[in-house]
């Protein structure tokens, strides 16, 4: 995926997304528990998928899949967003830590997508 790296546990977008997956479950856990099967599941399945799909992408033989599942990752960043703005406006959580990671990882998870396809514009380039 990227040079001079040999594993996806080396990248630092997906420690941060595994930093926020715990801060999610540690918000989520101070949830009403009637949320229990609702917005609490559907939070911390949006979170847990933003890391697993960025270690799937790393996994994978081609650098469009790879571009695939990071921008799987980025959708899932996005659908916690929206629920973590939802569960601020139930009054659930005031967490403004989650926040400034979901900023962080989308501008991460971004700038990969950006140099990928860049990179693959030229690996398509017939000339190069």
């Amino acid at each position: 995926m990227l040079n001079k790296v040999t594993s996806y546990k080396e990248l630092v977008v997906w420690q941060k997304s595994m930093d926020l997956v715990k801060r999610v479950y540690e918000v989520t856990r101070l949830f009403p528990e009637e949320e229990k099967f609702g917005l609490t599941s559907q939070i911390r399945r949006s979170a847990v998928s933003i890391p697993s799909n960025i270690a799937e992408g790393w996994g994978r033989a081609s650098l469009r899949s790879c571009l695939n599942f990071l921008r799987i990752a980025q959708g899932s960043l996005f659908e916690l967003e929206t629920q973590i703005y939802i569960a601020k406006g139930l009054g659930f959580s005031s967490d403004s830590h989650i926040e400034e990671l979901i900023s962080e990882i989308g501008k991460m998870i971004g700038s990969m997508i950006f140099k990928m396809k860049s990179r693959d514009n030229i690996q398509s380039d017939p000339k190069n």
